[in-house]
């Protein structure tokens, strides 16, 4: 105001007069003004309390509904206010129910906050029906929506990537939707398979790879994905018993409400990929320097004037994007859900790539007044992938660095080693831009999963209900590859070739049981029984056809089944909603065991104790509940075929048998055991589970045990006992042992800013107890392992008393400055001579501990969030360093020479020998500390007009750190040996959503 009066008071003479009257009116207008101020707005006070005990509740947030007015209560659940007329006060508590209080002419408002039903009431999936999460009483994850991992997700397991105690998830590499290694407290088995059973929208899926995708689970839609249910010990996973030996993954996809109005959701988001950094290999200079050292004349001029790093030339920024579109509504009594997406990912490996669309339907009318409910679903997806020769990335190392990419020749431009006649060099590593340029894999593969689920509850008896839900999950794959003759030696191989591959797969799944339900006098049971039977039929063929029409075509078929029938049920029976208990058992019968070997029975027992519920006035706990469960569950999924007790013929590969004028096909003898039979893991699980009020921390721990016993192991036999030197059958014992730890804390929680922190802690030690059927001390065990550098090499053990894949190798011998001394390793067994005996057990590939730890918070209308993981006490094989680290790798078998690791720098070996190869110098520890995800927020709602829509932006960077003292090019590999990896880029994604 100043400024004006004295802009009047230049402008006119009567200045000081002017500016005296002007003051005069702008003070009784002030005055007018904030007198209607006091009488439109007063200060209101009051006391927050728990409505249960009465104890204050400090925290508290108190907000004027509309505006960012607001105030938390103090120590003693006081607050104090300043509000408009007409206002409607807010309450809100971490555990509580919002309560909203309209002002009216009161200055005095105390409130009485109960608990949350919603969150007390939260019902969990089990196996065949739902539970409330507080009458659990085995060892059950949940994870819904609002917590997984964000940004550029192209396959479901990524949304709870270190989001879970007792679940390890293992990217196997970069490529575009590409698969997990995913392990629920360890693995239960050697030679059987130790992936989970996943079960979606109650269909338990084929845990066979399917032809034609990179990942059996990239056909589902993450965005389509409501929760993740985990049961990770028998008490709870037993009720699936044949299958359930590692775990169970229930999936459930969203769907529409009776509540719902018609809602419109789209999504999008845009990627750009790039990789992190490189193999480390010599530079062109230094790889000039080491061949003019250590190569012959000739090897000294074959190099070339250019400066080439070939990771470069086969890797770029791959831009990618993922569009999502669905429909939520209610159709007078029949809630639906309908989406589209469509996902476009490159991969960071130059022709690399994944096209899928997907569709999903879900449907839950009911009818006869609610008691006869329909769950409705069906997802389709369409997936196109080009897979690129991963064999590029290992020839990319390799390949001399003085050479140009081009040349001018006949083998489409790219430069190649050249044997003297000009044709391709037989021994000679091919030009890796090549391997991409001039060879396809393209595989599609359609697939569809749908159930219709019946739930009647019977209208003459109300407490029991009928459950039908039948099944199908059906593919179909077909797969192009072709490989040009330019890169094909003329007169030694096949002058090209093309090749396909289908496979066909109709699965499908057929259950029903009854639910009776009851209470009376503080009691409660729950019973429930029912049959399932389950059918996988797999339908594979291929051909491959050579431009030498010297070389005989190769044809297969091949078409297998197998069927599960079970029988199940289970008891839940409650008392004074303090003590609870869980009896379930399920028999078995599998197609894939003789008659006499084909049933096996799963029985579990669980008991909880809620404590809390012991005392009346609890101002401490939120929950405290103490459970105790054991169970024993079966496995059935082989490695080695559907009928490993017959004596079945495979069809030789290319082999043909003249017989007159025709050819035959030459069929060979499978080894096989006609006595296999259940491999049984028993396992144990105690477990507490608690909550804290005030200081708004819950959470769990469990301790647990695992013993498997008739492995399923493929093991060494005599010769001419069997049709091979190995038989798959059952054999030894193994161990899982550990601990885990969960903790939620919401340190702060008001109007404007909430802060949610979550972390989780996992000690599991795996061990096989026995690998024999007697004992015998000098067993060595089973090699596995294999690794490059050598023919027939293996790198790791099975070894009784130790953990599975347990590095075996020679022990180095290093000088006083601690570097490795070429050549010289430990006589361990004393008798003069460096032999396979001196072979020793060293580290293990598998990690004693991992953790995860997250952490999400919003202020007004921004979110900053993050996601990390860490393994502690896992090592790997630097198998890049151990085969390519030696100035012997520069010299080629013919006309080449090939580049090295830049390791050899620090070791300065000459010469490759299978002791080198496995030295237990390459075995590095590869710990590891890796941030996944950082994800920024913004809501944008109020840029529109109409308060219906809302809009979400976000920005998210994954793989954003990695802290290792691992020396490789990244840490984490599933099996411990580190040959070559499709590298995991860095992504930075941005994405919006928008709901109206």
């Amino acid at each position: 105001m100043n400024k004006y009066f004295n802009n009047w008071k230049v402008l006119t003479a009567a200045g000081v007069q002017r500016m005296a009257y002007c003051k005069g009116i702008v003070s009784v207008l002030l005055a007018v003004m904030l007198t209607s101020v006091a009488f439109a707005q007063k200060t209101v006070s009051g006391k927050v309390t728990d409505l249960t005990d009465g104890s204050p509740l400090p925290g508290v947030a108190v907000s004027v509904k509309g505006t960012t007015t607001g105030t938390q209560t103090d120590a003693s659940g006081s607050y104090q206010v300043a509000v408009p007329a007409n206002a409607t006060l807010v309450f809100s508590f971490i555990g509580k129910a919002t309560q909203e209080i309209a002002v009216g002419n009161r200055s005095m408002i105390d409130v009485k906050l109960v608990d949350d039903n919603k969150i007390l009431q939260e019902v969990v999936v089990v196996g065949y029906g739902t539970q409330k999460k507080q009458d659990l009483t085995g060892s059950i994850t949940s994870i819904t929506s609002t917590d997984f991992v964000k940004g550029n997700i192209a396959t479901p397991e990524q949304l709870v990537s270190g989001k879970l105690a007792g679940v390890q998830i293992t990217s196997n590499g970069g490529a575009p939707g590409s698969g997990s290694r995913i392990r629920i407290r360890g693995g239960s088995s050697l030679s059987a398979s130790n992936d989970p059973l996943i079960v979606i929208d109650g269909i338990p899926l084929d845990n066979s790879n399917v032809s034609g995708a990179a990942n059996p689970l990239s056909f589902i839609n993450p965005n389509d994905i409501e929760s993740f249910n985990i049961l990770k010990d028998a008490s709870a996973a037993a009720i699936y018993g044949s299958r359930a030996a590692n775990g169970v993954i229930i999936i459930t996809t969203k769907k529409g409400s009776k509540k719902d109005k018609l809602n419109v959701a789209f999504s999008t988001l845009f990627s750009s990929a790039s990789r992190v950094n490189n193999v480390d290999v010599l530079t062109a200079d230094e790889f000039r320097t080491a061949v003019n050292t250590y190569g012959t004349a000739t090897q000294q001029k074959l190099m070339g004037n250019a400066n080439t790093n070939w990771q470069d030339q086969i890797f770029r920024t791959a831009l990618s994007s993922d569009n999502n579109l669905s429909v939520t509504g209610n159709l007078k009594t029949m809630p639906y859900r309908v989406s589209v997406g469509y996902t476009k990912q490159n991969g960071i490996l130059k022709t690399s790539s994944m096209d899928r669309t997907s569709t999903s339907v879900g449907l839950t009318p009911t009818f006869f007044k609610s008691h006869l409910k329909l769950d409705i679903n069906f997802k389709y997806s369409s997936t196109k992938s080009n897979f690129a020769d991963e064999g590029a990335i290992g020839s990319a190392i390799g390949f001399d660095p003085t050479q140009n990419v081009y040349a001018e020749n006949k083998f489409g431009g790219y430069f190649q080693w050249l044997a003297q006649n000009g044709d391709l060099a037989g021994l000679a590593p091919i030009n890796p831009l090549a391997l991409l340029n001039l060879k396809s894999n393209v595989g599609t593969l359609n697939r569809m999963i749908g159930n219709i689920q019946a739930d009647y509850k019977f209208h003459f008896f109300p407490d029991l209900r009928a459950v039908w839900n039948v099944g199908f999950d059906r593919s179909n794959t077909r797969g192009d590859q072709t490989e040009s003759n330019l890169l094909s030696a003329t007169s030694f191989t096949n002058q090209g070739s093309v090749g396909y591959y289908t496979q066909t797969r109709n699965n499908f799944t057929n259950q029903f049981y009854l639910n009776y339900v009851k209470g009376l006098n503080g009691q409660s049971i729950n019973i429930m029984a029912g049959a399932e039977n389950q059918g996988f039929v797999r339908e594979n063929e291929n051909g491959t056809t050579y431009g030498n029409s010297g070389v005989v075509p190769i044809y297969s078929y091949f078409k297998t089944d197998y069927a599960l029938l079970s029988f199940f049920g289970r008891l839940n029976y409650s008392l004074n909603d303090k003590y609870l208990a869980t009896v379930t058992v399920r028999r078995d019968g599998s197609s894939r065991f003789a008659p006499e070997n084909r049933w096996g029975t799963f029985p579990s027992v669980a008991l909880a104790w809620k404590i809390n519920k012991e005392f009346k006035n609890d101002e401490i706990f939120s929950d405290l509940k103490l459970r105790f469960g054991w169970g024993l569950t079966g496995q059935q999924d082989l490695s080695t075929g559907d009928y490993p007790y017959l004596n079945a013929y495979t069809k030789g590969q290319g082999l043909k048998y003249q017989f007159g004028d025709r050819y035959y096909d030459v069929l060979r003898p499978n080894a096989y055991d006609p006595n296999i039979k259940w491999e049984q893991t028993a396992s144990t699980n105690l477990g507490l589970d608690f909550g804290l009020k005030k200081a708004r921390i819950s959470g769990s721990i469990d301790v647990y045990q695992k013993k498997t016993t008739d492995l399923i192991n493929e093991i060494d036999v005599a010769a001419g006992s069997n049709f091979s030197n190995k038989v798959t059958t059952n054999v030894g014992t193994l161990e899982n042992k550990g601990l885990e730890v969960v903790i939620n804390y919401t340190p702060i929680m008001n109007k404007n800013f909430n802060w949610d922190i979550s972390g989780n802690f996992t000690y599991n030690e795996r061990k096989i107890t026995a690998l024999t059927k007697v004992d015998n001390p000098t067993y060595v065990g089973v090699l596995v392992g294999g690794i490059s550098g050598g023919v027939g090499n293996y790198a790791q053990v099975h070894s009784t008393g130790y953990t599975p894949n347990t590095f075996f190798v020679y022990k180095q011998v290093y000088d006083e400055a601690g570097k490795p001394i070429e050549g010289l390793f430990a006589d361990l067994n004393g008798d003069g001579k460096i032999t396979e005996l001196d072979r020793y057990r060293y580290q293990s590939a598998v990690p004693k501990y991992f953790l995860g730890f997250s952490s999400q918070m919003s202020y007004k209308k921004a979110s900053l969030g993050f996601v990390m993981r860490s393994n502690i006490g896992n090592y790997a094989l630097n198998n890049i360093y151990s085969s390519m680290a030696t100035y012997q790798n520069i010299t080629g078998a013919g006309n080449f020479i090939n580049n090295v690791s830049a390791n050899v720098l620090e070791t300065n070996f000459k010469t490759r020998t299978d002791q080198t190869i496995l030295s237990d110098y390459y075995v590095q520890n590869a710990s590891f500390l890796r941030m996944d995800n950082l994800n920024v927020g913004y809501n944008l709602s109020d840029l529109f007009r109409a308060k219906k829509i809302q809009a979400q932006l976000s920005f998210v960077v994954q793989n954003v750190f990695v802290i290792t003292k691992y020396k490789g090019l990244d840490p984490e590999i599933a099996d411990g040996i580190d040959r070559q990896i499709y590298p995991r880029p860095r992504t930075y994604s941005v994405g919006l959503n928008i709901n109206f």
